[in-house]
């Protein structure tokens, strides 16, 4: 990509270079664009600050759709999944505290997640934050957490 740097642009990005103050990414972002208007190659620029071929076109793109500002500012992503509903928790908490169906004589992550219809990684998360090891048989008291957790959640 052609990046054109003009002089008010060149100023901005050669301060920010020189500002000890700055965060390292500015600091990156802007040597990006000095050594794109430079006419160096993008293998050069990127083994120059350290990032691979896919950022340095990633941020010539942002300099040239948006300017200075635009390396400033770092895009803003989607949200991650949504936290489980709180009738879930409940739900594998109380199946939990309960007998499993079967010749089974307790609950194990992957058939909690199962019958419940969510992952073993979410089972295993639910049981970290109530403190449930279902696996522990002797230790394992039922009736005092399934009151306490379902109870009070």
């Amino acid at each position: 990509m052609c990046v054109f740097a003009g002089d008010d642009d060149r100023s901005r990005l050669e301060a920010i270079v020189s500002d000890r103050k700055r965060p390292h990414k500015h600091v990156q972002r802007a040597r990006i664009v000095l050594l794109s208007a430079d006419r160096c190659s993008v293998a050069t620029i990127a083994q120059s600050v350290g990032m691979r071929r896919p950022s340095v076109w990633r941020w010539q793109q942002q300099f040239a759709e948006v300017g200075v500002a635009g390396l400033l500012k770092d895009r803003t992503r989607p949200p991650g999944k949504p936290p489980l509903p709180a009738e879930i928790e409940f739900e594998v908490v109380a199946l939990t505290c309960s007998e499993p169906s079967g010749e089974v004589i307790h609950w194990t992550g992957r058939a909690m997640a199962k019958a419940v219809g969510i992952s073993l990684g979410a089972v295993q998360r639910i049981w970290a934050k109530y403190e449930l090891q279902p696996h522990r048989i002797k230790t394992f008291k039922r009736s005092l957490i399934s009151m306490h957790y379902i109870a009070h959640p």
